[in-house]
């Protein structure tokens, strides 16, 4: 999806949760996109250690997971977790939550933000 958008350019992947906070380092990106269920290191602890090697990078957790306590807590993490996004709702929801977190907006997908 994002490979079609002339906005956002892709500039790198991850396996799991360390190489994300490896590669989000090295990379510094502009943003990540993260999920919670990851091998090795979960999202949420990526999440606080890409906040503290990477300060500026903006993280938006794409994840099936649909827990409203598991939500809280990502989004809690820090400044730069500003979004949420259901994986099954990402055809529908990616590019407004893209647009909302670069703005320095949260966005929560609306299938879980009436549960939190």
């Amino acid at each position: 999806m994002l490979e079609g958008c002339l906005a956002f350019q892709v500039v790198g992947e991850a396996s799991d949760g360390l190489d994300a906070v490896r590669k989000s380092e090295e990379l510094r990106p502009d943003l990540v996109l993260l999920d919670i269920d990851l091998p090795g290191l979960n999202g949420i602890e990526a999440a606080r250690r890409i906040c503290a090697v990477a300060p500026d990078s903006v993280i938006l957790f794409v994840s099936g997971n649909q827990c409203p306590t598991i939500v809280h807590e990502a989004l809690g993490i820090g400044n730069g977790t500003r979004g949420y996004v259901v994986k099954s709702d990402v055809a529908i929801d990616l590019l407004p939550a893209l647009e909302a977190v670069t703005k320095n907006r949260q966005f929560v997908s609306g299938r879980i933000s009436p549960l939190l």
